[in-house]
Formats: C-alpha cells, structure tokens, sequence
C-alpha cells in the first residue's frame, strides 16, 4: 500500500489533506496512491447538492453537517467555486460559510476551483472521493458550482442529487426546461420563507405528474426548507435515505457504481488517446503537413487523412 494511503486509512488528517491535494494537481505519485485507494471506494454515500447561484446551496450544505454530525455520521465535503477564465484562482467562499464545522474532526472539507470544468465539479472531484471514502466518512457531500440546466457532472458522480430551486427565480420556465431538472433525485425548494414558495412546489408537482417515465422509477420527491432557519432539514435527508434504499433494494446502487467505473475508464482512454495524437501531430512530419493545409483540406477531409493511417480498434485483439 502507498505509504500516504496507509496514513490516510488510519484517520491521519494530514495525509487526507496531502493525498488531495495531489490528485487534485496531478502530481507525482498519483497513479500509485490512486490504486492505493481504490479498494475503499464505495463506501459512502455522495450526496450533491445543485442548483443555480444564490439558491443557498452552501449554508443549507452547512446545515446538513450539523444535522448528520447529530446523528453521528462522519461528513466529507467537497465544495467547487467558479475558478477565474483569466487569473484561474477562485475565491473558496463556500468553506467560510462553513467554519463552524472546522474543529470538529468528524468533518472535513475541502473547498477547490473548477479550473476551466464546464459541468458543476472540478475535474478531479471523482478522484478525490476515493481519498475521504477511504478515510472514512460515511456520507460525501458534494457542493457544485452555481450551474444552469446542462451542467450535469454532478449525475455521474453522486449517488444522490438533491436539486436546490428557491422562489421568484423564473418558477415556470425553471420548471419547463430539461436538462438539470431531469437529474434531480430530491427536490428541494429552499428560503420557503418567502413568497412563491408554494407555487413553485406546485409547479415541481405539475411536471412530475406530466413526465411520462422516471429514471431507476424513482419519483422524486419535493421538500421545502429554509436553510438560513434550519427548517426541513430532517425532511431532507430523509428523503435522501429513502432514495439510498431505494437503490440499494432494487439493484440501482451497484448498476450506478458500475457505470461509473465505466465511465471514469473511458474518461483515462480518451485522455490517454489525445495525449498520443498530440505527440504524434508536434513530432510526424506527414501529420504536420495534413494539419497545416488548412486551405486545401476542411478539418473533416484532414481528420479522415489521418485516421487512415491508424490502425483501426475493431481491428485489434488484445493479447
């Protein structure tokens, strides 16, 4: 076992903080400590919470720790701030929002930018769950990046994705569109305080009574809450749990983690392929030539030129 993931294991918080943050930048000893890692993913149960900026997302986060730490569940958050197009730093204001939390050693949490990822997670977010699974956190909170409706990461990674929809933001039109409304598992209608809260719930209600088939036939439920007052946060997470069984009986959770292994392997494939075709475009003289005539051949014509040459996947059987 890597040394850092036998530390780790233990409960050493700092080889928890030093394990992210190399898989978070890529850096040395990654791929070891990954396989290090490995065999304890899929021990906890990760939970995302999306929804567009301003919707509360992170105090109604905060709020959940505590609610969790009083029911004696060890919490691992990973939160992701827009990272700046320009500078690429990011501001980690959600981890303010949650310092109350900060002595408690059964929470930890961890805020990171997104770096120039378009789907609500920063790119290493899957790969950073393994570390606090096999820390040992019984449930992985997992806080997106203010998103709109086709930044859908959070559905590939999360057990559970808890929509967070607040009042007087474009109710009927929030509702009508596709997209994240579609990923939801639990919908929650946070500041419920406020006027319109009741409309919007109605018009959750409406759309799920008009959608004619429900993935993993989960009909999701809609609970108000209103974070700032810490109200319905014992109706979320039941809602959450129900969902969890509900997979867990009915064979969802392993059908899940297994097309997440298939898609976290492709996802290296892909990486793996283009990082070959890049060498080979900056070294092959041929491969230049066909990619600088860009006034004799349009990309299509230039791209089939060079896939001629490679050897075709279903042409090759592996030893």
């Amino acid at each position: 076992m890597h040394p850092l993931a036998e530390r780790l294991v233990r409960g050493d918080t700092r080889a928890l903080a030093r394990a992210l943050t190399i898989l978070e930048n890529d850096l040395e000893g990654k791929r070891g400590l990954l396989k290090s890692l490995y065999p304890y993913a899929g021990r906890a149960h990760v939970v995302g919470f999306t929804g567009a900026p301003g919707a509360g997302k992170s105090t109604l986060v905060d709020r959940v720790i505590g609610h969790l730490r009083e029911r004696g569940l060890t919490v691992g958050v990973l939160a992701v701030d827009p990272s700046s197009p320009f500078s690429g730093g990011a501001l980690l204001g959600d981890r303010v929002r949650m310092l109350r939390h900060s002595g408690d050693s059964g929470v930890y949490i961890r805020s990171m930018g997104s770096r120039g990822s378009l789907g609500g997670l920063a790119k290493s977010t899957g790969e950073m769950l393994y570390a606090l699974e096999a820390y040992g956190c019984d449930v992985v909170l997992l806080e997106t990046v203010g998103v709109g409706q086709a930044e859908l990461d959070v559905m590939s990674v999360a057990d559970t994705v808890v929509l967070v929809l607040t009042p007087g933001a474009g109710d009927q039109v929030q509702t009508a569109k596709a997209g994240i409304m579609e990923i939801a598992d639990v919908f929650v209608v946070n500041k419920s305080d406020l006027p319109g809260a009741d409309l919007i719930v109605r018009e959750i209600w409406m759309m799920l009574r008009d959608r004619r088939q429900f993935r993993e036939d989960w009909r999701p439920p809609v609970v108000k809450a209103s974070a700032a007052r810490g109200e319905g946060l014992a109706d979320i997470w039941d809602a959450v749990t129900a969902h969890r069984d509900h997979l867990l009986r009915n064979g969802h959770w392993e059908a899940r983690r297994r097309r997440r292994h298939e898609r976290e392997t492709l996802r290296l494939l892909e990486a793996a392929v283009c990082a070959q075709l890049a060498r080979r475009a900056e070294r092959d003289p041929a491969w230049r030539a066909v990619l600088s005539d860009h006034r004799g051949l349009d990309p299509y014509q230039a791209a089939e030129r060079l896939l001629a040459g490679l050897p075709r996947l279903d042409d090759v059987t592996p030893e």
